[in-house]
């Protein structure tokens, strides 16, 4: 797809600010020397987002010989921003600084037969107001000058219209999503998929920083693979990349959600963990009906202690991921493989250890020697922090100081 001169302004944009995010404050010229842009532009792009609130001069770096160099930070206090995890069992909402530190959290539940897109959006919108308000009460001299929303939503999604296209484990088909946001918040709403926001969480703070080629797992009730390749987000042509987890791994196993049988998702997502769990031990005290946190929770916790049960159904689930892993490995060559999300932090050490060893007999023996298996090491939630970068590079877009002034809100 070309790139208008816009998009350009906007990707410079962000790899200057990415850049002070991870290492603030910084000179110039070492921002043009880490994006690859002339200082020309560079001072051209500081200026713009010293404009918009953005950064701020922060003094000078000591210099043996010659004229100081000036130095700018993020600044962090500049504006806010919020990031939406949407999972078929919660909405969990974090508000972020500039500098993308966690300032304030909140969650909402999500009950079986409670996923009418009317339903949901009144949580995600009750989620933003609550993480909004518990940041203005912490400083109420200061409110949250919030910039914009990142929402991620499972399934496949249309982020240039804000549309939620299919949500199978919601039931939903083109859902205006945005659209529908827009009537219950005043700020601009950014819609993607969780699948690219853990994996820009990770590449930006977690296992996959520094990394050209690596795979993001994300474990949850629902199942996928956000790739980073070639050290950029792989997004495909319809923004629906990574969907691993609607991939045949027993040909007519287990009916999944989506409608087809036998997918990585009906052996390793929440739901068929439990399924797994009741098959092993039908009378088990983990298992708790329709209840998949407090099921995973008690199993990951069970396992740890070295509960019989429950280290046969991790080894069963890792069996089963271990072989999807492996196909990965020797299709794309990674460098890193990320366990991500809830599940992959409920079962934690037992459950890598057994993928680790599971990888080891179906993949290659050369792609799997250079690819590290790794849990998240991100420790808030990645798919809001990846949601918030999303709200940013919403920001980032704008024309800038002489164009169309950026618009915030206050609570």
């Amino acid at each position: 797809m070309k790139r208008t001169s816009r998009d350009i302004r906007t990707a410079n944009r962000y790899a200057v600010l990415r850049h002070l995010i991870a290492k603030s404050p910084a000179s110039r010229g070492e921002l043009a020397e880490s994006a690859g842009l002339s200082q020309a532009t560079v001072a051209t792009l500081v200026g713009e987002l010293t404009a918009l609130g953005l950064l701020v001069e922060v003094g000078f770096e000591e210099s043996a010989g010659g004229r100081p160099r000036s130095l700018v930070a993020v600044d962090a206090a500049g504006g806010a921003l919020v990031g939406v995890d949407v999972a078929e069992t919660y909405v969990h909402a974090e508000l972020f600084d500039l500098a993308l530190g966690v300032v304030a959290r909140a969650e909402e539940e999500l009950r079986p037969g409670g996923s009418a897109p009317e339903e949901v959006v009144g949580r995600i919108a009750a989620a933003v107001r609550t993480a909004v308000e518990s940041a203005a009460a912490a400083d109420a001299r200061r409110p949250p000058r919030v910039l914009g929303v990142g929402v991620t939503m499972p399934g496949q999604v249309d982020r240039e219209r804000g549309v939620a296209v299919r949500a199978a484990n919601f039931g939903w088909r083109d859902v205006p999503l945005t659209a529908l946001l827009a009537e219950r918040l005043p700020y601009p709403v950014h819609l993607d998929n969780p699948l690219r926001a853990a994996t820009v969480a990770e590449l930006w703070f977690g296992a996959a920083r520094g990394r050209d080629d690596a795979v993001v797992i994300n474990l949850g009730t629902g199942v996928g693979a956000g790739l980073a390749l070639g050290g950029t987000l792989h997004r495909g042509v319809t923004n629906s990349a990574g969907e691993w987890g609607h991939t045949t791994l027993v040909l007519d196993g287990r009916p999944c959600s989506c409608g087809d049988a036998g997918c990585v998702e009906a052996y390793v997502g929440a739901p068929a963990i439990m399924r797994t769990l009741r098959e092993l031990a039908p009378d088990s005290p983990l298992l708790t009906d329709d209840e998949q946190t407090a099921t995973i929770g008690a199993l990951g916790r069970a396992a740890a202690a070295g509960d019989p049960v429950a280290l046969r159904v991790v080894r069963e689930t890792a069996r089963h991921l271990g072989a999807a892993v492996a196909d990965l490995v020797n299709l794309l060559n990674p460098e890193v493989i990320v366990l991500s999300s809830w599940v992959a932090a409920a079962l934690g050490t037992p459950l890598l250890a057994e993928v680790r060893e599971a990888v080891a007999r179906h993949a290659l023996g050369s792609p799997f020697a250079a690819t590290e298996i790794v849990l998240s090491p991100i420790p808030t939630d990645p798919v809001c922090l990846g949601a918030a970068t999303f709200a940013l590079e919403g920001v980032l877009s704008s024309p800038g100081p002489t164009g169309t002034t950026l618009t915030a809100h206050t609570t």
